[in-house]
């Protein structure tokens, strides 16, 4: 468990998954400073009246006298409050601050399309197998709120923007199922950009499922021994129409 004690802590923005770092941050000993560019954000109700906050705007006062930013996926590193604190001050999402405390395996799903049909697809299996399962991430419950039971395996659902602050995850397997344009307005050099973001998902992966149809889901070294490969008609996952019926094949 890694010790935030003398930590100075500023989490930004609030609604379920900032309650959720508050919550992990207090049972670590560490009171976070919050704030909001909204002035009345979801879960404001619920946050405890001795929590410092700062509402409307994003207080550059606390930024540069952090030691520890933890930054809602909604606001982009490139937001100036951000970039002028950014020096010397580690910038860290809900995820990054889960990975370093995870004890399972990590099941990490990434992709413009399909993600939560699929993050939720091996929830499912996993629970029907038997497992003690966490699933949640981008969807359903932050991850942090995932480490308050035990669990044997973790499912999560990663968005490009979440991946952009996560640098500890070491995933059991991770998957990039496929990449078309999407939120550019966040990723001005384009496509190649937001790719990027999606591939840090890799980082570290013990198996990386890739698309055999989507040759920009393959890591950026491109296929390598920790690859795996699913497809329509080609892959090391494959289907095949034979006698009517539609077959997985390996």
């Amino acid at each position: 468990m890694t010790d935030y004690r003398g930590e100075q802590v500023v989490i930004i923005g609030l609604g379920l998954t900032g309650l959720s770092c508050v919550d992990f941050f207090r049972r670590r000993g560490v009171t976070p400073r919050v704030m909001d560019t909204r002035f009345t954000p979801p879960g404001l109700e619920k946050l405890s009246a001795d929590v410092p906050r700062h509402l409307g705007s994003l207080n550059e006062a606390w930024l540069l006298d952090a030691t520890l930013v933890v930054a809602s996926p909604g606001i982009p590193l490139s937001h100036p409050a951000l970039a002028a604190a950014a020096a010397g001050i580690a910038i860290v999402g809900d995820i990054e601050l889960f990975a370093r405390e995870a004890q399972a395996p990590v099941v990490a799903i990434t992709g413009s399309n399909g993600k939560s049909t699929v993050t939720r697809m091996v929830g499912e299996m996993a629970a029907a197998a038997g497992w003690q399962v966490g699933v949640g991430g981008n969807i359903g419950l932050p991850a942090l709120m995932l480490l308050e039971a035990p669990r044997q395996l973790y499912v999560l659902e990663l968005s490009s923007f979440q991946l952009e602050t996560t640098h500890s995850l070491k995933a059991a397997a991770a998957t990039v199922l496929n990449i078309s344009e999407d939120h550019m307005n966040r990723y001005p050099l384009g496509l190649q950009q937001y790719r990027a973001a999606k591939l840090e998902i890799y980082h570290s992966a013990a198996v990386c499922v890739v698309n055999a149809d989507d040759a920009l889901t393959l890591p950026e070294r491109g296929h390598d021994a920790r690859c795996v490969s699913f497809g329509v008609e080609r892959g090391d996952y494959y289907l095949s129409q034979r006698a009517g019926n539609t077959w997985l094949m390996a």
